[in-house]
C-alpha cells in the first residue's frame, strides 16, 4: 500500500499532469504503478500527455519520492490519495478532484457536512463581523466551516468556527509547509487542532496566482454550500461561486451593495439577509442538500 502511494504522488507531480489527465492515465492503465511501466508510445496515446511529459514520467526518480514521503510522515504531514478511505467523500466524485492531497491535522467523516464561507480580502468591518458570526453559528450547529486562509473574510470565517467550538478546514493555495499570508501562521496552528490544513500542491509550493485560483474548486467541492459574504466585481469569491454552481452546490450571497454580490444575485444565487440569522433553518437547509440538486441555481430569497 505504501509503495503504491509513492506512484500516486510521483505521477501527480509530473509537470503538466492535471487531475483530468491523471484520471485518464489511471483509466487506461488501471493503477499509477502501471503508468511507470508503460512505453513512451503507450503514454502519448493518452490525450494531453505529450512526448516530453511521457519522458518525464519514465524519468521520475521514484526513490527520491519515497524518501520525501518518509520525511513528510516524520513531520506529521499525511498524504491522501483517492484510494484512501480518509479522502474527502464530497471531492471524490468530481471530474477534477485532486488525485493527491497533503494534510496537516485531521479529517473526520462529519466534515462532509460542511459549508464554505468566502469573500473579499479587503472586506468592510461589518462584513468581517458577519462572516465570523455566520461561521460560529453554523459551527455550533455541527457544520464544518471551509475557507482558504486568505486575509479578510477567509480569516474571519476560520476564527468564527474556532470560537464557536467547531471544526474548520483551510484549503491552501500553497503547500502545507508554506503558510500564506504569514500573519496567519498562528491561526493555521489553531486550525490544525480543530480541523485541517489541506493542499493538492507539493508541500513546498509557493502561493502563485494559478494555485490560488485552482484551490477554489476544492473549497467549494468539500462543501455542500458556499456563502459569499462580500465580493468585488473581479474576485476569487466569484470564481468559487462559479465552481460551486458547476458542482451542484448551494450558492448563497449576503444582500449588500458590493459589486460581486449584486452580480451573484443577478445570476440566481440565494439571497441571505444577514440582519437576523436563523441558524437552525440555514444549517438544516445545508445539511439536507445533496450534490447535483438545482436548488442553488434558482433565484430565491432567504430571510435568515
Amino acid at each position: 500500500m505504501y509503495r503504491e502511494k509513492v506512484y500516486w504522488v510521483a505521477l501527480s507531480i509530473v509537470a503538466g499532469m492535471g487531475p483530468k489527465t491523471f484520471r485518464r492515465a489511471i483509466e487506461r492503465f488501471g493503477r499509477p504503478a502501471a503508468v511507470f511501466e508503460a512505453s513512451v508510445d503507450e503514454l502519448t496515446k493518452i490525450p494531453r500527455i505529450t512526448m516530453e511529459m511521457a519522458e518525464d514520467i519514465l524519468a521520475t526518480p521514484l526513490g527520491e519520492v519515497e524518501e520525501e514521503l518518509l520525511s513528510l510522515d516524520e513531520e506529521g504531514i499525511n498524504v491522501l490519495t483517492m484510494n484512501d478511505q480518509a479522502y474527502p467523500a464530497n471531492l471524490k466524485p468530481l471530474p477534477d478532484a485532486p488525485p493527491v492531497l497533503f494534510l496537516l491535522g485531521q479529517l473526520l467523516g462529519g466534515d462532509s457536512t460542511s459549508v464554505a464561507i468566502v469573500g473579499s480580502r479587503r472586506a468592510t468591518l461589518q462584513s468581517l463581523a458577519l462572516a465570523k458570526e455566520l461561521a460560529a453559528g453554523l459551527a455550533r450547529k455541527g457544520l464544518t466551516v471551509v475557507s482558504g486562509l486568505a486575509e479578510g473574510i477567509d480569516t474571519a470565517a476560520h476564527q468564527g468556527a474556532l470560537q464557536g467550538g467547531g471544526r474548520t478546514i483551510a484549503v491552501l493555495g500553497s503547500g502545507v509547509r508554506v503558510i500564506h499570508p504569514r500573519e496567519n501562521e498562528g491561526l493555521a496552528k489553531d486550525i490544525m487542532e480543530q480541523g485541517a490544513l489541506l493542499s493538492e500542491l507539493h508541500p513546498n509550493a509557493p502561493p502563485l496566482g494559478q494555485n490560488l485560483m485552482a484551490r477554489d474548486r476544492i473549497v467549494s467541492g468539500l462543501s455542500r454550500a458556499v456563502i459569499v459574504v462580500e465580493a468585488e466585481e473581479q474576485s476569487g469569491s466569484l470564481h468559487t461561486a462559479s465552481e460551486a454552481k458547476k458542482q451542484g452546490r448551494l450558492v448563497f450571497v449576503i444582500d449588500n451593495p458590493s459589486p460581486g454580490n449584486k452580480r451573484l444575485l443577478r445570476e440566481g444565487a440565494i439571497k441571505l439577509s444577514g440582519a437576523q440569522i436563523d441558524f437552525d433553518t440555514l444549517a438544516e437547509r445545508i445539511k439536507r442538500h445533496t450534490s447535483g440538486s438545482q436548488e442553488g441555481l434558482t433565484r430565491q430569497t432567504c430571510f435568515l
